[in-house]
């Protein structure tokens, strides 16, 4: 009977954010209009990005894998979530649920590093203009990024290694509306007093490091834009200060209260709300607001969009002619 009870568990079911059918439409027209504005979105600044050589700078470089990883990040969650909504199916396999969590894990982490990197060279061109060629060389931008990517590898091994040692049974349902952490640690037959032990200290160690450096670094910044003399430049560097640092208190807070709290096994209440924050809200909003306040960014999408419509109106004109 022993040996029966800890049998391991392959298939999990996703019970998803709600439990009205009468919700469920308008859930998927809400999160599939947000999941297409998410990609076009990050997408569309990494292929201008791409396009545009003038863009090619430490800066636009770190806002670029930014868009990635968002959009990444909606990749992961958003379809399968919204499969979910209509699906009498709603299983996944231990294989496809580890794999979700693995690919989720990577890009945070790895956004977390470009958040931070973001900031330093945000830092370095406000307060040490002079420099900034040899501060934050394209070498090291290279080198920052991926270290990033190596960092969300390394955390994810981690964590789904540790994963791989407990014993799930009983209850397969997952409250949640994808594979997390949490509600794997929920399931476990095994106290997963080590894995939480773990979770805790290595995240806690990526939260405080970038956390760390991107408040140092903005508050070297405001302190460099409250001795300008021009008022008009001040409002305008605090503006921009503001949105950026409003995007990044809303990722590392919801992360901060997902995974670093106290009682992590208790309160599966408020996981949700944190990770739409993090997985939908967060990709959402970062091209607009790393974006729209940045006229060089909108200079060249003008430039684009004119250099467009001259050329079908140059196609509609010689075909009209023949």
């Amino acid at each position: 009977m022993a040996e029966e009870n800890n049998t391991l568990n392959t298939e999990f079911i996703l019970d998803g954010f709600t439990d009205h059918p009468e919700m469920k439409p308008l859930l998927f027209v809400v999160f599939f209009i947000v999941y297409l504005i998410t990609m076009i979105g990050n997408l569309g600044l990494v292929a201008l990005i791409f396009m545009e050589n003038r863009l090619h700078t430490p800066m636009y470089i770190f806002l670029g894998n930014l868009a990635i990883v968002d959009s990444c990040c909606s990749c992961a969650i958003t379809p399968k979530m919204l499969g979910n909504l209509f699906s009498e199916n709603k299983k996944v396999s231990l294989y496809e649920c580890l794999a979700q969590f693995y690919f989720l894990c990577t890009v945070e982490t790895a956004d977390c590093f470009l958040l931070a990197a973001m900031a330093y060279d945000r830092y370095v061109a406000i307060c040490n203009p002079l420099q900034y060629h040899t501060m934050m060389s394209k070498k090291l931008c290279v080198q920052m990024t991926i270290g990033a990517y190596i960092a969300g590898n390394m955390q994810s091994m981690i964590q789904v290694g540790l994963l791989f040692k407990l014993t799930f049974c009983g209850s397969n349902h997952i409250k949640h509306f994808f594979c997390d952490i949490l509600p794997l640690y929920r399931l476990s037959c095994v106290e997963p007093y080590v894995n939480e032990l773990v979770l805790v200290v290595v995240s806690g160690s990526i939260q405080i490091f970038t956390i760390s450096s991107v408040v140092v670094s903005y508050l070297y910044i405001l302190f460099t834009i409250s001795k300008m003399k021009s008022k008009e430049g001040r409002i305008k560097a605090f503006s921009t200060c503001a949105s950026h640092f409003l995007s990044v208190s809303l990722f590392y807070g919801s992360i901060f209260f997902m995974y670093i709290r106290s009682n992590l096994l208790e309160e599966r209440d408020k996981d949700i709300p944190a990770a739409i924050l993090f997985t939908i809200v967060v990709p959402l909003l970062n091209p607009f607001i790393y974006s729209l306040r940045n006229k060089e960014v909108i200079n060249v999408f003008r430039k684009i969009l004119r250099k467009n419509r001259t050329q079908i109106s140059f196609k509609q004109r010689t075909s009209t002619m023949a």
